[in-house]
């Protein structure tokens, strides 16, 4: 990795207007660290802090994205248990039904990908996703996601020659829904 001269390449490109800057790289682990040249060092020492994952302390872990983020590196042995934490913790701070779906869909793919040899329906199990499949939150995102499937789909059935009433009576929504989205 080429860390400083990638660095100079994105003010040479994007030439941001704040002279005064300071980078932060993330590592998943301390031995994926870069050494920086020593005709750098001085800049790296006042301009570039590094955080290395697997050396973050338990209590960082307060911050959801910063948990997450652990979650990609976390042994298996502990990812299960991580993950949890952090899918109840989404729970209870994120009352955005969008936003708190975005983030247990991540949290989900994160564990997905870490435990490639599980059934999805162990992962659920691991998770206690179906806990989750009952609350309110879940169930309107849900149905937020459906009603835009089925918004989605009013020009692609206007196209195939159905009327607002048809469309309407398919979709199970109202045709002044309808009429709005075909505006």
């Amino acid at each position: 990795m080429v860390l400083f001269p990638s660095i100079f390449l994105y003010f040479s490109q994007y030439k941001p207007v704040n002279p005064e800057w300071f980078t932060i790289v993330i590592f998943d682990r301390h031995t994926n660290d870069v050494v920086i040249p020593p005709r750098y060092q001085e800049l790296a020492n006042q301009r570039l802090q590094r955080i290395y994952l697997d050396q973050m302390p338990e209590g960082v872990q307060s911050n959801i994205g910063l948990g997450i983020l652990k979650l990609v590196v976390e042994a298996e042995s502990n990812a299960g248990e991580l993950a949890r934490n952090l899918i109840e913790r989404t729970k209870q701070e994120f009352t955005d039904t969008t936003s708190q779906k975005q983030l247990l869909e991540l949290i989900e793919t994160i564990v997905i990908y870490k435990f490639p040899q599980l059934s999805y329906q162990e992962i659920e199990a691991m998770l206690n996703l179906e806990e989750i499949k009952q609350t309110r939150v879940y169930q309107d995102a849900k149905s937020e996601g459906k009603l835009e499937q089925k918004l989605a789909m009013i020009p692609v059935l206007q196209e195939l020659g159905l009327n607002i009433e048809q469309i309407a009576q398919r979709l199970e929504i109202s045709e002044n829904l309808v009429r709005e989205n075909l505006k």
